[in-house]
């Protein structure tokens, strides 16, 4: 597989040859930084994980150059982190058991502010050699600009294949802002009980963000947990923690639909909820 960067590496951590590591592939997700896939594709990866008959496959976009950084790691150059966070993406491949790991060190402002021909290229090659069964990548309702550029190019490559050997469905995750607000008819519920071991060990992995100030290890732990509790007021809580996404799977069946209508369509509905809510206040 030809990556267009130069620091691009796809990795095998069980040493399958790569056509065939990558053509087992069930679930993938596509993450924009190290780490994205830990907390928003969590589901994908326990639903893999000790299977041979499903295999999680992992894309991450960026390359870590511009990672918050303190305490032991404060001194690090950009090309001293982009070491550091590809190593630790590698473990956290490892422990998961991901069928194949793809870091594709794009620079974020490289793909935050115009679509790059060749960013969505390289999705589309490994769209193409994986088939996956369903993709879990970023929603557009997050506020972080890298996570928008990909979920935008993760539509576009998965638009560029045949409609055969497109994705059965499409998920829009929580990293940097959750889904709480949906409607709850509109959410996806990804149950990821009794997984927190596996969930820890995954996110333990990152000690260059948890030691350079981000706990993403504790939030996205606590979100999970929030989410469970928070879902319904009148029942008792049957899962301990529980993942929400997006659906996006219209939007890799229509090719007309735009992004920024479907996202802003369930806007609307929440606005519409909570003036039906204050009806008479």
């Amino acid at each position: 597989m030809e990556l267009h960067q130069q620091q691009a590496a796809l990795r095998i951590p069980d040493g399958e040859p790569e056509r065939e590591a990558l053509a087992r592939t069930t679930h993938l997700g596509i993450g924009a930084h190290h780490d994205d896939l830990e907390i928003m594709a969590l589901h994908g990866i326990m639903a893999c994980h000790g299977r041979q008959d499903r295999w999680f496959g992992g894309i991450t976009c960026t390359n870590g150059a511009g990672s918050a950084r303190a305490d032991e790691f404060a001194a690090f150059s950009d090309e001293q982190m982009i070491e550091v966070r590809r190593r630790e993406q590698d473990a956290a491949a490892r422990i998961g058991q991901y069928g194949f790991m793809a870091q594709l060190a794009y620079p974020s402002a490289s793909i935050q502010h115009a679509r790059n021909p060749e960013f969505v290229t390289d999705l589309r090659h490994l769209l193409s050699a994986s088939k996956p069964e369903v993709i879990y990548t970023h929603n557009p309702a997050d506020k972080h600009d890298t996570h928008i550029a990909v979920v935008a190019a993760v539509v576009e490559a998965v638009r560029g294949l045949p409609p055969a050997e497109r994705p059965g469905r499409l998920l829009g995750c929580e990293v940097w802002r959750d889904l709480d607000w949906m409607p709850d008819q509109a959410k996806v519920i990804l149950d990821v009980s009794g997984h927190g071991g596996l969930a820890r060990q995954l996110t333990d992995v990152f000690q260059s963000q948890i030691a350079g100030g981000k706990r993403y290890d504790l939030a996205a732990e606590g979100r999970r947990r929030a989410n469970a509790t928070f879902l319904r007021s009148h029942d008792a809580d049957t899962m301990s923690e529980v993942c929400v996404a997006m659906e996006l799977t219209p939007l890799i069946q229509n090719d007309g639909m735009k992004l920024t209508a479907y996202a802003l369509h369930l806007v609307d509905r929440f606005r519409e909820d909570v003036q039906e809510r204050l009806r008479g206040a």
